[in-house]
């Protein structure tokens, strides 16, 4: 692992352009542009919109960012980038950026998979040792990973319909809040009370690691068309207690307790694959309030990473790229993605995807 290298990490899985630059642990600079308000009428993420918005702010956040670090890129170490998994379009504007720094300044680059850098982000803020139980919770993905090595990920289970943070995005549309609504349902819970609704829990009998959440929203789905009032009393603001909308804060906490209590369960099928009972969280929804909580009291030993490096970031790609150094490409132009988003490298005749 080298611990002195200047790279730069490029994530471009989604919709977030995030660049950061990482010397060390240290991360010297970091920028990300969301494009929440743009997608924000679609509903969700358009994978051609998302694109093209990295297309345009791709250069101008990069240099930003070189110029916040006072560094050039000709100081570069290496440029670690995301290859999977992701959008093929949004990956491909990222790749290309790698590709297109690697060339001029003739720098290697590390392949990144950012699955896996969600949950390494860990070594940024604590000091951990392998094996670990990583439980990646995302809007794309909800998985129980066995991590035994820095290069050795093990997938236990996952979720087998939506992820925890569809659950979220899908019920904050049927609140009326919108996307993305996560962060919202979890402001409204804070001034609720997570007991007053009952909502079911996914294959809470199975005894096994597998999570599922599309049964969660449509029971929120019924419940309010057996309740529509209650659509109608979200608040008009965020940050202070409405007391008309009481009732729907209740909504929101309970909705909330049961993704928690789903997460909460099936972490404990999923410690008995793993000899080894630290729990690290990682991915977007680990910056939920209520998740954080309350693994913090039933797994003590948990580690969560710091809620700015949950969400799509730059500096978990950098990190990732430090720690598996060794895997860095001196040769930028054998970097292709497939039809099907996989990345693949002529000069390993590897697909990363398959790891």
């Amino acid at each position: 692992m080298q611990n002195d290298q200047l790279i730069l990490g490029i994530e471009t899985s989604c919709d977030d352009t995030a660049i950061a630059l990482l010397k060390g642990k240290e991360v010297l600079a970091k920028l990300s542009f969301g494009q929440e308000e743009t997608l924000a009428k679609w509903g969700g993420v358009v994978p051609e919109i998302a694109a093209r918005n990295h297309l345009e702010k791709l250069v101008p956040v990069i240099r930003t960012v070189f110029k916040k670090s006072k560094m050039d890129p000709s100081d570069l170490s290496a440029i670690s980038v995301t290859t999977v998994p992701g959008l093929l379009g949004p990956l491909l504007t990222g790749v290309n950026a790698a590709k297109t720094l690697a060339l001029l300044f003739e720098k290697p680059i590390i392949p990144v998979n950012h699955l896996y850098a969600h949950l390494e982000a860990i070594h940024l803020s604590e000091d951990i040792t392998y094996p670990y139980l990583g439980l990646l919770i995302s809007g794309g993905h909800s998985i129980f990973f066995s991590v035994e090595a820095k290069d050795r990920f093990r997938v236990i289970a996952g979720t087998i319909d939506d992820a925890a943070g569809e659950a979220f995005d899908k019920g904050g549309k049927l609140l009326g809040l919108g996307y993305p609504a996560g962060h919202l349902i979890d402001r409204c819970a804070q001034f609720g009370e997570h007991g007053i609704y009952e909502f079911p829990i996914g294959l809470k009998a199975s005894a096994d690691a597998r999570l599922s959440f599309s049964g969660l929203k449509t029971s929120l789905k019924v419940f309010l068309e057996k309740s529509p009032h209650i659509v109608n009393l979200r608040p008009n603001q965020f940050e202070t207690k409405e007391e008309e909308s009481q009732e729907f804060y209740n909504v929101c906490a309970s909705y909330q307790r049961a993704i928690s209590q789903a997460l909460l369960l099936k972490t404990r099928y999923a410690l008995q694959q793993v000899e080894t009972d630290q729990i690290v969280l990682g991915g977007g929804v680990a910056c939920n309030s209520k998740i954080r909580e309350d693994f913090l009291k039933l797994y003590p030993k948990t580690k969560i990473v710091l809620p700015e490096y949950c969400t799509d970031n730059g500096a978990m790609i950098a990190n990732f790229g430090r720690i598996n150094w060794e895997k860095a490409i001196d040769f930028p132009d054998c970097l292709q993605i497939d039809a099907r988003g996989r990345f693949t490298s002529k000069a390993s005749n590897d697909s990363i995807s398959k790891s």
